[in-house]
């Protein structure tokens, strides 16, 4: 029933696995920076630009760069600020606001597979991640 896998026989199929299951990380993973940027304005509005740079943990000209998508998106307004006309004030739109409100498509991919499995199945999966994560590295 159990194969005697070696080491790297195992490390092997767990990379392939992850591989593909990896179907749509990248998409989940602008859309949770998207989140994390709209976030961030919603949370100092009217944000500054360093605000917003230092909540999601970027550069200011990364941070700048992306404000300026989600400027382009419609999802924040770039305004000067009244108190400190060199300084703009960020904020968001309906839309940026209707879009932060929504819920995240995170693993959505992955959440449809793990709903396929049996209640027996899922326990199994569950204490391999346990093993998994406290392995040292």
């Amino acid at each position: 029933m159990w194969n005697q896998s070696s080491p790297q026989a195992i490390a092997a199929r767990l990379s392939a696995l992850f591989e593909a299951l990896d179907d749509n990380r990248q998409a989940e993973r602008s859309d949770r920076a998207t989140r994390a940027l709209l976030s961030a304005v919603s949370d100092h509005e009217p944000a500054t630009l360093g605000q917003v740079a230092m909540a999601s943990g970027r550069g200011a000209p990364a941070a700048s760069r992306a404000v300026e998508t989600l400027v382009q998106a419609g999802h924040v307004d770039r305004e000067p600020d009244p108190a400190n006309r060199r300084r703009l004030a960020l904020r968001l739109t309906a839309q940026g606001r209707a879009l932060l409100e929504q819920r995240g498509t995170a693993t959505g991919g992955l959440v449809t597979r793990v709903t396929r499995l049996a209640q027996s199945e899922l326990r199994a999966v569950e204490r391999a991640l346990e093993i998994l994560e406290r392995m040292p590295k």
